[in-house]
């Protein structure tokens, strides 16, 4: 299986059930990295759907409502900055501000977010796009400048 299509992380990646979701639950999480980037215009395909929340109480309440609501068999511990979560259709990161960013305070990204309107009839709140780039220069792999740099070319 190894190397094989069948280990590529986006054969049957689906967030829009979870995105609903977290709608439903009121929660304000954010979508980052290259979801937030889809959204943005990238042409770049991902596997994973990240999520940047506040890391309170009450939004950890809404996250575990959302997982559940969506089928998260072992609900990651939210009391740590980065905790991985997989539900049908969807896994990946839900990181807290508390995370190390590379330098960057991203709190503040969480009241920057754009909204956009599912045609289903929900919310989905996303990275600003200073603010994606900005989160991709600061994290600094490789794959994250190169999606930095085509994000800034969409801008032209």
């Amino acid at each position: 299986m190894v190397g094989t299509f069948a280990t590529d992380g986006a054969l049957g990646f689906d967030p829009f059930p979870f995105l609903r979701a977290l709608h439903e639950a009121g929660s304000g999480a954010v979508v980052v990295g290259q979801v937030a980037g889809i959204m943005h215009g990238s042409a770049e395909l991902t596997g994973d759907l990240d999520l940047l929340w506040d890391g309170t109480r009450a939004q950890a309440d809404a996250l575990r409502a959302a997982l559940t609501a969506t089928g998260c068999a072992d609900l990651p511990d939210l009391n740590r900055p980065q905790a991985a979560y997989q539900v049908v259709g969807a896994g990946g990161d839900l990181c807290t501000p508390d995370l190390p960013w590379g330098g960057m305070d991203v709190a503040s990204c969480l009241v920057r977010a754009v909204s956009a309107r599912d045609p289903a009839g929900f919310n989905v709140l996303y990275a600003d796009l200073d603010d994606l780039i900005l989160m991709r220069r600061s994290i600094g792999r490789p794959k994250d400048h190169r999606r930095a740099d085509e994000l800034e070319a969409l801008r032209l």
